[in-house]
């Protein structure tokens, strides 16, 4: 005789169909039931408006997920966006739900001007949850709190230097210091850094790494007659066609794959290790979100396993592959050089009192006047 159906008639006939319904809900686990209880309501706000830059090719993935919410994707330079949501703030027009960009704007501009809400407090699924899923089995912040701005990717980057493959042997190089060879005095370009944009984790790396620090940064902006360009194409084309040996802070993938004779230094050359670097990899979770709901089910997908695959996958072949610091998943979407892998030390330029750049930029700057350049 089964008892189990004897049992479950017996709960139905005293008791009725809606109480054995609500029985059964109270078994789920209180996150389960959290977890529901917010996708039902994000379903009825129907909307999120994500202010996303560098990795706005993640969000169709969400939407064929979650195809009741629609999404407003706002995409920009992260000190674009950065002045788009506090001019808007600023007239009293609260539009954005969660922003996914850098360090600047998220923890330069929203954080100090106390524009965020807790991303730590809406975290709800257990894989999310759980910190032994993570790098170094633990959420990483770039704020002090460890609250609002979380940092999802830490991609492997070895001072973004590139190289004219026609004119420097890579079997010259084992330290950084290589790359300031008097040989090299004249031949070496440079993107501004005074200006937002790539090469600051990497300023940060030299900065903050015992090896290498100040005197580093003073030599390679104060001795070597380096050349630093504003544009983003003209660094590149200058290094493709010989004019300079050297470039930090350079993006040569397109060049690359067109057969110019450009390319990056990588893993294993240098005897300093490298950096970690958030690129487009940190998320807030904006104060006065219109879809509170809908930013709750974004952030928790996005950091879930199938968001990070998804992040990984969609930026593989992009400017800015994605490394995330996710470690219970596949890394084979992520190139070589932007990989994390065993056997070297990396430095993450992602620590929150190492964020701001100002002391780093004033030796910049330093360097610069010493040497008769602005």
């Amino acid at each position: 005789m089964n008892y189990s159906i004897i049992w479950f008639i017996t709960l139905l006939f005293c008791y009725g169909f809606e109480t054995l319904v609500f029985a059964a809900a109270q078994t789920k686990p209180v996150w389960q039931q959290e977890w529901e209880k917010t996708v039902e309501l994000a379903k009825k706000e129907a909307q999120l408006t994500v202010y996303i830059s560098g990795y706005e090719a993640v969000l169709p993935f969400f939407e064929k997920e979650f195809p009741e919410i629609k999404v407003t994707a706002v995409t920009a330079r992260g000190n674009q966006l950065g002045q788009r949501l506090l001019s808007e703030r600023r007239a009293e027009k609260y539009l954005a739900d969660v922003v996914s960009s850098g360090a600047n704007p998220n923890y330069q501009v929203f954080y100090p001007a106390k524009a965020l809400t807790s991303i730590k407090g809406v975290l709800i699924l257990p894989e999310v949850v759980d910190q032994t899923k993570w790098y170094l089995n633990k959420h990483q912040y770039s704020d002090p709190e460890s609250q609002y701005v979380f940092n999802y990717v830490g991609s492997a980057t070895y001072g973004a230097v590139n190289y004219n493959s026609k004119l420097v042997d890579i079997k010259e190089f084992r330290s950084y210091w290589d790359l300031l060879n008097p040989k090299w005095k004249g031949k070496i370009e440079a993107r501004d850094i005074r200006e937002a944009g790539p090469g600051a984790g990497n300023t940060r790396f030299f900065y903050y790494h015992s090896d290498l620090g100040p005197p580093f940064i003073r030599k390679l902006f104060g001795e070597m007659d380096t050349t630093l360009f504003r544009d983003f194409r003209q660094g590149p084309d200058w290094l493709a066609t010989g004019k300079f040996s050297i470039c930090f802070f350079c993006d040569v993938d397109v060049l690359k794959q067109q057969g110019l004779p450009v390319d990056t230094f990588g893993p294993r050359v240098f005897k300093e290790g490298g950096g970690l670097v958030q690129q487009f990899g940190t998320l807030s979770f904006v104060d006065r979100a219109p879809h509170p709901n809908a930013a709750k089910v974004f952030i928790n997908w996005l950091l879930s396993r199938r968001g990070q695959i998804a992040l990984q996958k969609t930026q593989a072949n992009a400017e800015s592959p994605a490394d995330s610091l996710r470690i219970d998943i596949p890394k084979d979407d992520v190139p070589l050089q932007s990989r994390r892998l065993d056997g070297i030390k990396y430095l993450d330029t992602g620590r929150p009192e190492w964020i701001e750049m100002k002391p780093i930029l004033d030796v910049v700057n330093e360097a610069l006047k010493a040497a008769g350049k602005n």
